[in-house]
């Protein structure tokens, strides 16, 4: 795969990334926690807040691995 394509491909699944679980944790965020507590709030936000970092590393990382060279 040309490095230019896999580029793309990776910006294009980071940014969607990063759409879908900010979407994901509002609606989780407003239909579990809409009783609770500041703390509550300041650990969900914390937490979910660092988690998206996970995938994104896994995406990260198959944009920086070099192709297998063919064997001469």
């Amino acid at each position: 795969m040309p490095i230019r394509l896999k580029k793309l491909i990776g910006t294009v699944l980071l940014v969607a990334l990063v759409i879908v679980y900010a979407l994901v944790a509002s609606i989780v965020a407003v239909a579990q926690l809409a009783e609770s507590g500041p703390w509550a709030h300041f650990l969900f936000f914390l937490l979910s807040g660092m988690l998206w970092v996970l995938p994104a590393m896994g995406i990260i990382k198959w944009l920086i691995l070099e192709p297998p060279r063919p064997k001469n």
